[in-house]
């Protein structure tokens, strides 16, 4: 059984009917020789856009000259009214000194000072889902319900039930529905001055999430100066210096940074637990091995060293983020003329790394369709991994919480895949389709019961 992937379009099609196809879906609209090419050239009246695959121009673009390529703004205009000056979406002096904030409060021991957290959050969704068995259930809002419990426990101390973090999962669900991908300013650069057409229900969703995570932030600020904040991420990201000048985040920049922790963290973690789960379901000799696996390691401890053993569980969680990376494209900005592939490529043209099309690429995987999460320990598997398999990034801009991604995930469907048995809905195939991350069309239909 091959696992699902969006229908690719023909090759040519006008630029009004590409649009359309790039705004309802970035995925289907993209060319299959994409699966193949190092290189494609896409051009517009107003700019030119050059998606690369070959392995030496993304490490080039990502990892050798990553201030040559900054994150263009074609995407992030579209996620500006929620994300403000976060990590996220700056670039240049302002970004490497967020980091520089940012990065210390997920180094060494503080990946294990967070496991209880999610230990606690798994185990919540375990007991949550005993009342959801043997019944049709759409797995893609239950894990968003589990991936934002973690994010609140680990972040702020609070369980996904606190009124306030609840309130953001909430209307962060209405903003995921009414934000697309892009918006108008991807395909026409706009001035500065002009309004950016955003849909009401998009602004108003974002305004309120905004002002919820405020009150978390200001709360969490008076609680630092009273000497009674407890010692989780929030915390240490509020306390913690720019080495270079002593300054900290003010309320407005931790509030942009806490929307990405939360976009990024929530949204991300949700979509690959997802289509991990719906491809247990479909592999169930995966499903039974993992199942085994989280017996035996889960009954011996549930301290963090129990990450390390879950070996079959990170191999199935990888190759998901293989098959379904959540971000399917990155958009970066060349800064000055380049020569890519014998092509010149103008100053400002937006360079498109796609790991939706390099971790799939016919030339590069040995069977990039197929599931199987033995290639991670095969010379193909191994040499792919290195240079062809970008699910949090790579270089100076890899995704800070990759690693808390990386506990998170499998430990997630171990405590599941211990507990239940899942298998498909009969008829209810998921297409995958990109609209912030990777989600199904019309969701992820499993049903569970107990194992």
């Amino acid at each position: 059984m091959i696992p699902p992937k969006p229908p690719a379009r023909a090759d040519r099609v006008s630029l009004l009917r590409y649009a359309r196809l790039f705004r309802e879906d970035i995925l289907s609209a993209q060319p299959a020789r994409l699966y193949r090419a190092w290189m494609a050239e896409f051009r517009t009246p107003f700019f030119r856009s050059f998606m690369v695959n070959q392995p030496d121009l993304v490490q080039q673009v990502l990892k050798e000259r990553p201030d040559d390529f900054p994150k263009s703004g074609r995407i992030s205009e579209g996620l500006r009214p929620l994300l403000g000056e976060s990590v996220f979406l700056t670039n240049g002096e302002t970004w490497k000194r967020q980091r520089r904030i940012i990065d210390p409060a997920f180094e060494g021991g503080r990946l294990k000072d967070t496991f209880p957290a999610m230990w606690e959050a798994s185990a919540a969704m375990v007991e949550r889902l005993k009342t959801r068995l043997d019944a049709p259930i759409e797995i893609e809002a239950e894990t968003s319900h589990a991936a934002a419990d973690v994010i609140f426990r680990t972040l702020f101390s609070i369980p996904i039930e606190h009124e306030v973090a609840g309130k953001v999962f909430t209307r962060f669900r209405d903003y995921q529905r009414s934000q697309p991908l892009l918006n108008l300013a991807a395909f026409i650069p706009l001035p500065r001055w002009m309004p950016r057409f955003f849909r009401k229900d998009t602004t108003q969703n974002a305004a309120e999430i905004r002002g919820l995570i405020t009150q978390l932030t200001e709360q969490r600020m008076a609680e630092i100066r009273a000497g009674t904040a407890p010692d989780d991420l929030a915390t240490k990201i509020m306390t913690t210096r720019d080495p270079q000048t002593g300054e900290i985040f003010e309320t407005e920049e931790m509030v942009d940074q806490v929307a990405i922790f939360f976009l990024a963290g929530h949204e991300t973690s949700a979509s690959a637990l997802a289509w991990t789960l719906y491809l247990m379901a479909i592999f169930p000799d995966w499903q039974d091995r993992v199942a085994a696996e989280a017996e035996e390691v889960l009954s011996a401890r549930s301290d963090f060293g129990l990450v390390s053993k879950l070996r079959t569980s990170r191999d199935v969680f990888r190759e998901a983020l293989r098959l379904y990376p959540p971000v399917p494209m990155m958009v970066r900005q060349a800064t000055c003329p380049e020569h890519f592939r014998d092509r010149d490529v103008p100053k400002g043209s937006q360079i498109v790394l796609s790991p939706w099309h390099l971790h799939r690429h016919e030339r590069l995987w040995d069977k990039p369709d197929e599931f199987d999460p033995t290639r991670w320990g095969t010379e193909n598997g191994k040499t792919c991994q290195r240079e062809a398999y970008i699910p949090f990034s790579a270089g100076s801009r890899v995704c800070t919480g990759a690693g808390f991604a990386m506990v998170e995930g499998p430990l997630i469907l171990s405590m599941l895949l211990r507990s239940y048995r899942i298998e498909p809905v009969s008829g209810r195939t998921p297409r995958p389709v990109a609209h912030l991350t990777v989600r199904s069309r019309d969701g992820i239909w499993l049903t569970l019961t107990k194992r």
